[in-house]
């Protein structure tokens, strides 16, 4: 029996995004660079093995729901920012996995670089130097937040797209598509 393609959509998407959720959940306690290498390796799969939409889907609506749980962006007004970022990157893989069908394993390096860089210029551009500086917070905030917000995600992203290179190779031959 085939499977309808929107279903199976609805339920990768689902899944990503629960495991993203719950993985924020649970790996807060280790910090940020733990912490963000895999919510960025969960992003970089579920565009692998999803598709470009629904990666697109995980990537915006994460970081909303992440703080609606109480674990995401401390303010509300980053987090549009972030769903850029987030999205940056996805956008990034998918167009070159799409475009890479018979040197893969060379691409993947080229997107983890272009899509971390990607990623780490639109949070630090967007967060650092719009979003900190609009909210008008005290010096210990900002200085917090814009931390958070600049070098890390650069070696986040790179992380989470390394392993991601590492661990693709495999699912994409062990997981078959559907047609």
């Amino acid at each position: 029996m085939k499977i309808h393609k929107r279903v199976l959509w609805i339920t990768h998407t689902a899944i990503y995004l629960a495991l993203l959720l719950v993985s924020q959940a649970v790996i807060r306690a280790f910090g940020q660079y733990v912490l963000g290498s895999v919510v960025n390796l969960i992003l970089i799969t579920s565009v692998a093995m999803a598709g470009i939409w629904s990666g697109a889907t995980v990537a915006l609506l994460s970081p909303l729901l992440a703080f609606f749980f109480g674990f995401g962006p401390a303010f509300p007004q980053i987090i549009p920012v972030v769903m850029l970022g987030n999205l940056v990157l996805i956008l990034i893989w998918g167009i070159t996995l799409n475009k890479t069908e018979g040197k893969k394993y060379l691409f993947f390096w080229i997107a983890t670089f272009a899509a971390a860089v990607a990623k780490f210029s639109v949070l630090w551009f967007g967060i650092v130097k719009i979003a900190v500086p609009w909210l008008g917070l005290p010096e210990a905030q900002a200085s917090v937040i814009s931390a958070a917000f600049s070098y890390p995600q650069l070696i986040t992203a790179s992380i989470g797209g390394v392993v991601a290179s590492m661990v693709l190779p495999v699912l994409l031959r062990v997981i078959k598509k559907p047609d």
